[in-house]
């Protein structure tokens, strides 16, 4: 239990546990997890927790018939674990995410999202259930999605609308997928940071696919990414501090001192400390807890509450792109491995990115939204800058040289992003297109032409 754990003694602490996540390279791995709707196929309608036809049917199933553990608030079944260190976890409107094993090449990776899905697959087919890869929730308004019955996510629904006006959007109506990755000391830690929060924009450009919403266009190519612009100013953004001289471990804990928090987790409950202070915490002032000092689990809780573009905890978690099919699911961790996992490709990678400037950054950040891989960029568009950083990534790949068994190396996994950058448009321009032909103005035909 967290409360048997020590307090914090001095605040060295906080950054040192970020300071504790430095790996040798050779202990470099790849955590990529990925979230999707679940939906009922006679009516499209979202799953509710209980019932014949729900979120805990599925996660029974998945118990049941292939050996996953259950994992339980109170008496309520919320997760899934298993031996090898993966996940499955609700998000707060049920969606349900994969939080994969620490992996070491791609190959692994895909096998891994390959057998997750078929799991899934052959739990909801008998039970006429499906699951959609997007970015936003393309038909079902917000006052007609679940809630889960997670403590943690009751504090947020309360918080949310007090500091941000699509907070509650973000909660039940987005899904993403992202990769976790390694670095080996503090200078490692900040030049991957910094590359990984440039080129940010590039990834949700080549993901973008979100472009509806309630039923129809909204305006956007990647409405998730649009949303986190009006969530909560506090604890997201692009964090340009990162850029500045001096950055490392102690900074990231100072920022992450200044996000308010949402909840201190006790004896198998959430306690509600939304809009507080962790200084306030480490003092025994806490007005939720008082007289009570944190441990480093109460830190490390507190650091999985701020929401920037790339975030650290003792990884790196690259968050800009939307949800998607399966093989895009490989993509985004072999475009962020392919730059980040080779010194030469980081090298090349920090000289593509470093004399952008903030407004350039904060420029990019606030383009894709609408235009994805057409965001103007200097003189050309963003899909300029993804080609760049493909060939990179490609290049990094390469030297990796991590083969399956048919001698294929990690590249093929790039296939997809490198026909977007080629065509010049991104998923959700694609959809939009049958939206307008053959779909008739309907966004029902999506859940059957792109359910997993």
């Amino acid at each position: 239990m967290a409360d048997a754990l020590p307090p914090i003694d001095d605040s060295s602490e906080l950054s040192g546990w970020l300071a504790g996540g430095c790996r040798t390279p050779d202990q470099w791995r790849i955590g990529t997890e990925h979230e999707k709707f679940g939906f009922t196929w006679d009516d499209l309608r979202p799953l509710p927790y209980e019932g014949e036809r729900s979120i805990r049917a599925v996660l029974e199933g998945l118990r049941d018939r292939f050996g996953w553990q259950g994992v339980h608030e109170g008496d309520t079944l919320i997760a899934l674990v298993d031996d090898a260190g993966a996940s499955v976890t609700l998000e707060p409107a049920g969606q349900l995410e994969l939080s994969g094993a620490q992996l070491e090449h791609l190959h692994q990776t895909c096998r891994e999202v390959n057998a997750h899905l078929a799991q899934v697959k052959a739990v909801a087919d008998p039970l006429g259930i499906g699951f959609l890869g997007m970015g936003f929730q393309p038909k079902w308004p917000r006052e007609e999605m679940p809630w889960m019955p997670k403590g943690r996510y009751r504090i947020m629904r309360e918080y949310m609308p007090k500091v941000g006006g699509l907070g509650l959007d973000m909660m039940t109506r987005t899904c993403t997928v992202q990769v976790n990755l390694d670095f080996s000391s503090e200078a490692d830690m900040v030049r991957k940071f910094r590359v990984a929060l440039a080129l940010q924009p590039v990834a949700t450009a080549l993901f973008a696919d979100s472009p509806f919403s309630n039923g129809r266009p909204n305006g956007f190519l990647s409405y998730r990414s649009h949303i986190w612009t009006d969530t909560d100013p506090d604890r997201t953004g692009m964090l340009d501090f990162v850029f500045e001289d001096g950055f490392g471990f102690e900074r990231y804990a100072d920022y992450l001192l200044d996000v308010p928090m949402y909840f201190v987790y006790r004896d198998g409950r959430y306690i509600d400390a939304s809009g507080q202070s962790f200084r306030d915490f480490l003092a025994g002032r806490l007005p939720a807890l008082p007289g009570e000092r944190p441990t480093l689990k109460d830190w490390a809780d507190h650091a999985t509450t701020a929401f920037p573009e790339v975030r650290l905890k003792r990884y790196l978690e690259m968050r800009g792109a939307d949800g998607g099919p399966w093989n895009r699911l490989c993509a985004l961790p072999a475009f962020w491995v392919g730059l980040l996992y080779d010194q030469t490709a980081l090298d090349a990678a920090w000289d593509l990115v470093r004399d952008f400037s903030a407004a350039e950054r904060h420029g990019l950040r606030d383009g894709v939204p609408r235009q994805a891989l057409k965001t103007p960029f200097r003189t050309g568009t963003l899909n300029d800058l993804a080609r760049e950083a493909l060939a990179i990534a490609a290049h990094g790949l390469a030297r990796r040289a991590r083969r399956n068994r048919h001698g294929a190396d990690e590249r093929v996994f790039l296939e997809p992003l490198l026909e977007f950058v080629a065509s010049g448009s991104c998923p959700a321009e694609r959809k939009l297109e049958l939206y307008e032909t053959a779909w008739n103005h309907s966004v029902d035909p999506l859940f059957r032409e792109y359910a997993y």
